[in-house]
């Protein structure tokens, strides 16, 4: 059986950057962003175990907030935002000449041929 304390670093060291793997350049909707805190939630549920209530003494789960307190890491969505801020921040170190730069602006040049790929 293993420690909360270990469960709490498997997930933030081997589950959470699977997760985050690529999250710097792709768009979440609010759906997405809403699936990805359940999860977390779920996880951490998961990890975290039930709590028995102080007045019944009856075994109960985690709400969110509770969650929260106990899990003193930000959540996912905050790690999502910080990775783009900074990844936005080495593109635009990177200078207009690179294609990063301009894909960051939103201005990519050139154009796509239709159909698709031939292999040669």
């Amino acid at each position: 059986m293993l420690s909360k304390k270990i469960k709490i670093n498997i997930y933030k060291n081997i589950i959470l950057p699977g997760v985050l793997y690529g999250c710097e350049t792709c768009w979440l909707k609010l759906t997405e962003k809403l699936k990805l805190r359940v999860s977390e939630n779920r996880v951490l549920r998961r990890i975290l175990g039930p709590q028995s209530d102080e007045v019944t003494g009856e075994w109960r789960k985690l709400n969110n907030e509770q969650l929260n307190d106990q899990y003193s890491s930000p959540n996912i969505i905050w790690l999502i935002k910080s990775r783009r801020m900074r990844w936005s921040g080495h593109v635009a170190h990177i200078g207009a000449k690179k294609g990063a730069y301009k894909v960051l602006l939103g201005k990519p040049e050139g154009k796509k041929s239709l159909g698709r790929p031939r292999l040669r």
